[in-house]
């Protein structure tokens, strides 16, 4: 959701102030500053693959409603894919970040023309509200990330909302990490609450299946 300083998701105090969390917070850094040094060129360049993989991806899922998310600064993904998910049919749930710390809340996105400002410099949808569970009739989830690795732990940007949300999605859903090349990677610190996602998308190998259900 911006390039994240001062509109971020992850506002909030961490989880813990343990090994792990220390960990992934000199990932991020890490991370982060390689994403700033992509020129918008590469940034668009990106988008354009990472959309042709997961709008081809999204036409092997059931049918559903997908909840994604709304890409910001050098974060993965694009609106074309949102608006492709729709064009194909297919239903976009957007997250709504709430008051208090807790899992995200889920709207209709209708095209560009259904977002408006939002908490923590972010866009977010206007129309109704549909409450966290909505996550439940989704057929797949795209999630952000930082980074993730095959094992399917993923690193977020700390603020817990997604920990707290992907508990609620419907046994089987598949829940696919947006990332830039390079941020697969041998190894995320782990927290007893972090969540797992069953794959991630990248814009040069595409597809890669995470978790129990990689080969290899």
């Amino acid at each position: 959701m911006a390039e994240h300083g001062s509109g971020d998701r992850s506002s909030r105090e961490p989880l813990d102030g343990g090994p792990a969390e220390r960990a992934k917070a000199a990932l991020r850094a890490r991370l982060l500053d390689a994403r700033r040094a992509l020129t918008p060129p590469q940034r668009a360049q990106a988008a354009e693959k990472l959309c042709g993989h997961v709008l081809q991806w999204a036409r092997d899922q059931r049918s559903g409603p997908a909840c994604a998310y709304l890409p910001i600064g050098a974060e993965p993904g694009s609106v074309a894919l949102l608006d492709g998910l729709r064009a194909a049919g297919r239903p976009v749930l957007l997250p709504v970040v709430p008051a208090r710390p807790g899992p995200l809340d889920w709207a209709p996105y209708r095209g560009p023309g259904s977002l408006g400002p939002g908490p923590l410099g972010l866009r977010e949808p206007t129309t109704a509200r549909l409450g966290p569970d909505a996550l439940r009739t989704a057929a797949l989830v795209l999630v952000p990330a930082l980074a993730a690795d095959r094992a399917g732990h993923r690193l977020g940007r700390g603020g817990g909302y997604y920990d707290r949300t992907l508990g609620a999605a419907a046994a089987g859903t598949p829940l696919l990490a947006l990332l830039h090349d390079g941020e697969l990677i041998d190894d995320v610190p782990v927290d007893v609450h972090d969540r797992p996602v069953t794959g991630v998308a990248m814009p040069t190998p595409g597809i890669v299946v995470t978790g129990n259900n990689a080969r290899g």
